[in-house]
């Protein structure tokens, strides 16, 4: 694997090439136009809306823009189960999505909102005024949201809106100890929140796979994964991708949900490809709760030393040799781009090895080192994460704990 270089050559080479690349996307794709959809009518906006309007035991429901999520709980602690029950059935999109309701209240009402859901779906694959097109797209919503609605699965937030944003929880999030979030990156929606095939690659399977490495590592611990996809993330390799702009947008999202979370847990992200990148942006707001930051195949931080994060959490990157994001050229040029290599002795983060990981999205497959030292940051075991060199700091200054992070 390379690192940054500070030749001069080889740094013009570098722009050269990114400035290259940046017109190959304008050429390709036109720049990118970002609309405001604040004023458009959606099913989250309208069920917002409603709740606005609404009243319960004879006061104004809290407004859930201006309440932080402890004074939110407080509301909720304040009423009785049949209450609370009702205000996810009246407003299950708006409940399901509040950071500050509590969980399991929030499982209950995105249950309802994806059963909504779905009969839209169910009448649009009958509607004949669509294409068939339209109404096979129709019918593998419908079909996701029944899957996201079987069993026992517990959805942290939903909203249908567009490619649609969706979260999971592994584990129990109300008794966890430790917390680790997921946050994945390009070309992630609902239609991708899970794969049959290459099932690792997708949210979903990511999440699973590290819940269940925590468990082996320590089955003592009580642990919870969220496969984290409540962001609008680029599609495809154009400029959203090339650009901060999606970044910023999920930074403010993965803030709030950090600062939602219950209890006083210590989280550590887990950042794959254009994830790094909000993670990156979101770093310096984040709470001291988080004490992990791990980036795998990382096109950049938006930033050249992980001292420039301002985080107090540590900052840990992996990378295999086949992965194609070696290549891009990690640089920023007025906005386009996303900054120094996390792997670069440069740029200061803790070295992983990736032994036995293969490609760009091999990282969370079970039996690779990456996988295994995830786990082992997750439940606090730094002591037994492996480096990608024998020489490496990535240990230094640690000693394992089971608490990691305060609120």
């Amino acid at each position: 694997m390379t690192s940054f270089d500070s030749t001069p050559q080889l740094n013009v080479w570098r722009m050269l090439l990114a400035l290259a690349v940046v017109f190959v996307m304008l050429g390709t794709t036109g720049w990118t136009a970002v609309r405001n959809h604040r004023g458009a009518t959606t099913p989250l906006a309208a069920s917002l809306s409603a709740w606005d309007r609404g009243h319960i035991g004879g006061h104004r429901l809290p407004d859930p823009d201006d309440a932080t999520p402890a004074r939110l709980a407080h509301f909720f602690a304040s009423l009785d189960a049949r209450q609370r029950d009702r205000l996810a059935a009246r407003y299950p999109l708006a409940v399901g999505n509040m950071n500050g309701a509590p969980v399991q209240l929030r499982y209950r009402a995105n249950h309802i909102a994806l059963d909504q859901a779905r009969k839209v779906e169910l009448k649009r694959m009958r509607d004949d005024r669509l294409s068939p097109t339209g109404q096979y797209e129709a019918g593998r919503r419908m079909h996701r949201y029944e899957d996201l609605m079987s069993g026992e699965r517990r959805i942290l937030a939903f909203d249908p809106m567009g490619s649609g944003r969706v979260a999971e929880v592994f584990g129990d999030l109300d008794s966890a100890e430790r917390v680790s979030v997921v946050v994945p990156g390009v070309d992630t929606n609902l239609l991708t929140f899970q794969r049959t095939n290459k099932t690792f690659s997708a949210p979903v399977g990511m999440a699973k796979s590290l819940h269940s490495a925590e468990r082996a590592a320590s089955p003592e611990t009580r642990t919870a994964v969220i496969a984290w996809a409540d962001y609008t993330a680029p599609s495809g390799l154009g400029m959203d991708a090339a650009t901060g702009i999606r970044a910023e947008e999920g930074a403010v999202r993965l803030n709030a949900l950090v600062r939602a979370l219950p209890g006083r847990s210590g989280v550590a992200l887990y950042c794959h490809s254009y994830g790094s990148v909000v993670c990156g942006v979101a770093a310096h707001s984040l709470p001291s709760r988080v004490s992990d930051i791990a980036v795998a195949g990382s096109p950049g931080m938006r930033v050249e030393r992980a001292a420039q994060l301002h985080t107090s959490a540590r900052v840990w990157a992996v990378r295999d040799s086949d992965d194609w994001i070696e290549d891009v050229p990690h640089l920023e040029v007025g906005g386009l781009g996303h900054g120094a290599d996390p792997m670069s002795a440069e740029f200061g983060a803790r070295v992983l090895s990736a032994r036995g990981a293969q490609g760009h999205t091999g990282y969370f497959v079970p039996g690779t080192d990456s996988l295994r030292n995830f786990a082992e940051i997750g439940i606090g075991a730094y002591r037994a994460v492996r480096c990608a060199r024998e020489d490496d700091v990535c240990r230094e200054g640690l000693s394992d704990t089971a608490e990691v992070g305060r609120a």
